[in-house]
Protein backbone atom coordinates (compact mmCIF):
# COMPACT_ATOMS: atom_id res chain seq x y z
CA UNK A 1 0.00 0.00 0.00
CA UNK A 2 1.68 3.24 -0.69
CA UNK A 3 2.02 5.79 1.68
CA UNK A 4 0.81 8.58 -0.91
CA UNK A 5 -2.84 8.97 -2.47
CA UNK A 6 -3.97 10.89 -6.02
CA UNK A 7 -6.12 13.84 -5.03
CA UNK A 8 -8.36 15.27 -7.58
CA UNK A 9 -10.45 18.15 -7.60
CA UNK A 10 -12.71 19.33 -10.95
CA UNK A 11 -15.13 22.34 -11.44
CA UNK A 12 -17.53 23.32 -13.80
CA UNK A 13 -19.51 26.33 -14.12
CA UNK A 14 -23.54 25.62 -14.24
CA UNK A 15 -25.62 26.76 -17.41
CA UNK A 16 -28.62 27.49 -15.46
CA UNK A 17 -29.64 26.86 -11.59
CA UNK A 18 -29.22 23.20 -10.57
CA UNK A 19 -33.07 22.73 -10.18
CA UNK A 20 -33.88 23.72 -13.74
CA UNK A 21 -34.77 21.66 -16.98
CA UNK A 22 -30.96 22.12 -18.70
CA UNK A 23 -29.79 20.77 -15.72
CA UNK A 24 -31.81 17.35 -15.11
CA UNK A 25 -29.95 15.34 -17.11
CA UNK A 26 -26.72 16.45 -15.07
CA UNK A 27 -29.12 15.57 -11.63
CA UNK A 28 -30.60 12.56 -13.01
CA UNK A 29 -27.44 10.91 -13.08
CA UNK A 30 -25.93 12.18 -10.30
CA UNK A 31 -26.61 9.43 -7.41
CA UNK A 32 -25.35 7.19 -10.55
CA UNK A 33 -22.33 7.97 -11.38
CA UNK A 34 -21.13 8.62 -7.21
CA UNK A 35 -22.05 5.37 -6.24
CA UNK A 36 -20.12 3.81 -9.43
CA UNK A 37 -16.83 5.80 -8.38
CA UNK A 38 -17.43 4.33 -4.87
CA UNK A 39 -17.57 0.57 -6.07
CA UNK A 40 -14.41 1.37 -8.53
CA UNK A 41 -11.17 -0.29 -7.40
CA UNK A 42 -9.14 2.24 -6.30
CA UNK A 43 -11.40 4.67 -4.84
CA UNK A 44 -10.74 6.24 -1.45
CA UNK A 45 -12.75 8.99 -0.74
CA UNK A 46 -15.18 12.00 -2.13
CA UNK A 47 -16.38 14.97 -0.78
CA UNK A 48 -19.90 14.80 -0.14
CA UNK A 49 -22.72 17.84 1.48
CA UNK A 50 -25.94 17.30 3.00
CA UNK A 51 -27.73 15.21 -0.27
CA UNK A 52 -24.57 12.98 -0.84
CA UNK A 53 -22.88 14.94 -3.18
CA UNK A 54 -21.15 18.45 -3.58
CA UNK A 55 -23.38 20.06 -5.34
CA UNK A 56 -24.87 22.40 -2.83
CA UNK A 57 -21.33 23.02 -1.59
CA UNK A 58 -20.11 26.67 -3.02
CA UNK A 59 -16.39 28.02 -2.52
CA UNK A 60 -16.15 30.32 -5.24
CA UNK A 61 -17.54 33.55 -5.52
CA UNK A 62 -19.24 32.90 -8.77
CA UNK A 63 -22.01 30.66 -7.04
CA UNK A 64 -22.61 28.87 -10.55
CA UNK A 65 -19.61 26.89 -10.27
CA UNK A 66 -20.19 23.83 -8.57
CA UNK A 67 -16.86 21.73 -7.00
CA UNK A 68 -16.17 17.80 -7.36
CA UNK A 69 -13.09 16.10 -5.33
CA UNK A 70 -12.23 12.90 -4.46
CA UNK A 71 -9.00 10.32 -3.57
CA UNK A 72 -8.05 7.25 -5.34
CA UNK A 73 -4.60 5.15 -4.46
CA UNK A 74 -3.27 5.74 -7.65
CA UNK A 75 -3.75 8.37 -11.29
CA UNK A 76 -4.49 5.17 -13.01
CA UNK A 77 -7.09 4.24 -10.97
CA UNK A 78 -8.94 7.81 -10.94
CA UNK A 79 -8.12 7.79 -15.09
CA UNK A 80 -9.68 4.39 -15.76
CA UNK A 81 -12.92 5.90 -13.73
CA UNK A 82 -12.76 8.92 -15.74
CA UNK A 83 -12.50 7.76 -19.21
CA UNK A 84 -13.71 4.16 -19.19
CA UNK A 85 -16.22 3.79 -16.85
CA UNK A 86 -19.92 4.49 -17.65
CA UNK A 87 -18.88 7.96 -16.30
CA UNK A 88 -17.20 8.94 -19.51
CA UNK A 89 -21.14 8.95 -20.67
CA UNK A 90 -21.46 11.96 -18.50
CA UNK A 91 -18.17 13.21 -19.09
CA UNK A 92 -18.79 13.51 -22.98
CA UNK A 93 -22.26 15.77 -22.22
CA UNK A 94 -20.82 17.86 -20.28
CA UNK A 95 -21.30 20.40 -22.61
CA UNK A 96 -25.27 20.48 -22.09
CA UNK A 97 -24.79 21.42 -18.44
CA UNK A 98 -21.30 23.35 -18.24
CA UNK A 99 -19.85 26.63 -19.33
CA UNK A 100 -16.42 26.43 -20.66
CA UNK A 101 -14.09 27.64 -18.35
CA UNK A 102 -10.88 29.83 -19.55
CA UNK A 103 -9.00 28.49 -16.57
CA UNK A 104 -7.93 24.95 -15.31
CA UNK A 105 -10.91 22.70 -14.15
CA UNK A 106 -8.93 20.18 -13.02
CA UNK A 107 -6.32 19.58 -10.71
CA UNK A 108 -4.30 16.61 -9.10
CA UNK A 109 -2.19 16.24 -6.68
CA UNK A 110 -0.54 13.44 -4.20
CA UNK A 111 -1.52 13.51 -0.60
CA UNK A 112 -0.38 11.34 2.34
CA UNK A 113 -2.37 8.46 2.72
CA UNK A 114 -5.71 9.40 5.10
CA UNK A 115 -5.40 12.96 4.39
CA UNK A 116 -8.57 14.18 3.83
CA UNK A 117 -8.98 17.16 1.17
CA UNK A 118 -10.38 20.25 2.64
CA UNK A 119 -12.07 22.52 -0.36
CA UNK A 120 -9.74 25.42 0.18
CA UNK A 121 -6.45 23.33 -0.64
CA UNK A 122 -8.55 21.99 -3.63
CA UNK A 123 -9.48 25.87 -4.18
CA UNK A 124 -5.22 26.43 -3.75
CA UNK A 125 -4.70 23.76 -6.34
CA UNK A 126 -6.60 25.18 -9.20
CA UNK A 127 -4.80 28.77 -8.35
CA UNK A 128 -1.66 27.14 -8.32
CA UNK A 129 -1.98 25.13 -11.42
CA UNK A 130 -3.56 28.63 -13.25
CA UNK A 131 -0.69 30.77 -11.71
CA UNK A 132 2.60 28.20 -12.66
CA UNK A 133 1.37 25.52 -15.13
CA UNK A 134 1.81 22.01 -14.04
CA UNK A 135 4.59 21.07 -11.85
CA UNK A 136 4.68 18.18 -9.03
CA UNK A 137 2.87 20.30 -6.54
CA UNK A 138 -0.64 20.20 -9.15
CA UNK A 139 -1.07 18.84 -12.15
CA UNK A 140 -3.64 17.68 -14.96
CA UNK A 141 -3.60 13.71 -16.60
CA UNK A 142 -1.60 15.19 -20.02
CA UNK A 143 1.34 16.29 -17.17
CA UNK A 144 1.93 13.52 -14.56
CA UNK A 145 4.50 13.67 -12.03
CA UNK A 146 5.47 11.06 -9.60
CA UNK A 147 5.31 10.91 -6.05
CA UNK A 148 9.20 10.88 -5.82
CA UNK A 149 9.12 14.21 -8.23
CA UNK A 150 6.48 16.02 -5.63
CA UNK A 151 8.75 14.92 -3.27
CA UNK A 152 11.75 16.16 -4.27
CA UNK A 153 10.19 19.63 -5.23
CA UNK A 154 8.84 20.24 -1.74
CA UNK A 155 13.13 19.33 -0.79
CA UNK A 156 14.86 21.97 -3.04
Amino acid sequence: MSTYHIAQVNIAEMRAPLDSETMAGFVARLDEINALAERTPGFVWRLKGDANNATALRIFDNHSIIINMSVWDSIDALYQYTYYSDHAQVYRQRGEWFRRLQNHMLALWWVPAGHTPTPQEAKDKLAYLNAHGATPLAFNFKQRYSVEEMISAINT
